[in-house]
């Protein structure tokens, strides 16, 4: 997924070894291990071949050996943690880093104090000045009524695609249904999608996935069902957009955590995936028929945005890059 996105954005992309160790068995953890390794050997011959004056990197067993090449180069590193809680990556990367930027005041806790910089989550540039008339205009929606937005991550949400689609019939009585899919599950759910009655087939807007339209889908919807991956505490604030967030259960707490943080603030409701089934289409219904609740959240999400996110972060790296190239 990485080198096709890095592709499309025209982006050089160069494949690193590397693998988790945290909750594995012995011989997968040893077997990773060699992969970091590998990893690391890799990042610091390309390291030598073209000097970099600093590192951005993220967290993710997979930016382990690219940082530890880059500590041993003696490159400034900028570490960035885009969920609250850090996992075991971020929390070794973060003796490493020059800098840590982060999403949030929260983070602070779990972090060297003063490597700290809350910057904010950076938006894609093409999310910024969207508005929703032009977005539903965009996407060929309705002013009228209700939008209501479900995606997954980047291969979709199976038990989100399966809840929404077992009561799709009723939502789409009530709301227009922005639906990103997933390649994963794109087949039966355009299936789906073409059985329905031609009244309702016209309200309901299928994707497998957006790349540049995920913007105006934001914009334009009244209301997102999604995961708590780390890009809701920007991109939700950014747009002021109310939420059901389904923490993906088997990522340890981290969406958890996300999703906490933004329901704490009355900008989300959070549900169990293991409710998906029974609650969705209540907590959908309850949330679309309270227009008075929705701006409310819609607000509370507005209050927590931070739109100069990105060039918070980039100047950080840029005053790094400087002290890199002098040295």
């Amino acid at each position: 997924m990485e080198e096709r996105l890095a592709g499309r954005a025209g982006v050089p992309f160069a494949s690193v070894s590397a693998g988790g160790l945290h909750g594995l068995a012995p011989w997968v953890a040893a077997r990773n291990l060699f992969r970091l390794l590998r990893g690391f050997l890799t990042a610091r011959r390309l390291g030598r071949r073209e000097p970099p004056q600093a590192l951005f990197v993220t967290g993710g067993y997979a930016s382990v050996p690219v940082a530890l090449a880059a500590w041993t180069l003696r490159v400034p590193i900028l570490l960035y943690l885009p969920d609250i809680e850090p996992g075991q990556a971020v929390r070794f990367i973060a003796r490493l880093a020059t800098r840590i930027a982060v999403t949030t005041e929260d983070s602070r806790a779990y972090l060297p104090a003063g490597k700290v910089v809350v910057t904010g989550y950076p938006l894609r540039p093409e999310f910024i000045g969207l508005e929703r008339a032009g977005a539903r205009q965009a996407l060929g929606l309705a002013d009228e009524v209700p939008v209501l937005l479900v995606f997954g991550g980047s291969l979709g949400a199976h038990s989100i695609n399966r809840a929404l689609t077992d009561g799709l019939e009723t939502l789409l009585a009530e709301a227009q249904v922005v639906h990103v899919s997933g390649e994963l599950d794109w087949g039966w759910v355009s299936e789906r999608a073409e059985g329905l009655p031609s009244d309702l087939r016209a309200r309901y807007h299928p994707f497998p996935y957006l790349h540049e339209e995920m913007g105006a889908a934001l914009a334009a919807a009244d209301l997102a069902i999604c995961r708590a991956g780390a890009s809701t505490l920007g991109e939700l604030p950014y747009f002021g957009l109310p939420a059901v967030l389904v923490p993906y259960p088997h990522a340890w707490r981290y969406q958890r955590v996300n999703a906490q943080w933004l329901v704490d603030r009355g900008a989300a409701v959070m549900l169990e995936d293991a409710r998906l089934g029974e609650a969705l289409l209540p907590t959908v219904q309850a949330l679309l028929r309270d227009p008075q609740r929705l701006a409310t959240m819609r607000a509370q999400a507005q209050a927590l945005a931070r739109p100069d996110a990105a060039a918070r972060a980039a100047s950080l790296l840029r005053s790094l890059a400087t002290v890199g190239a002098e040295e």
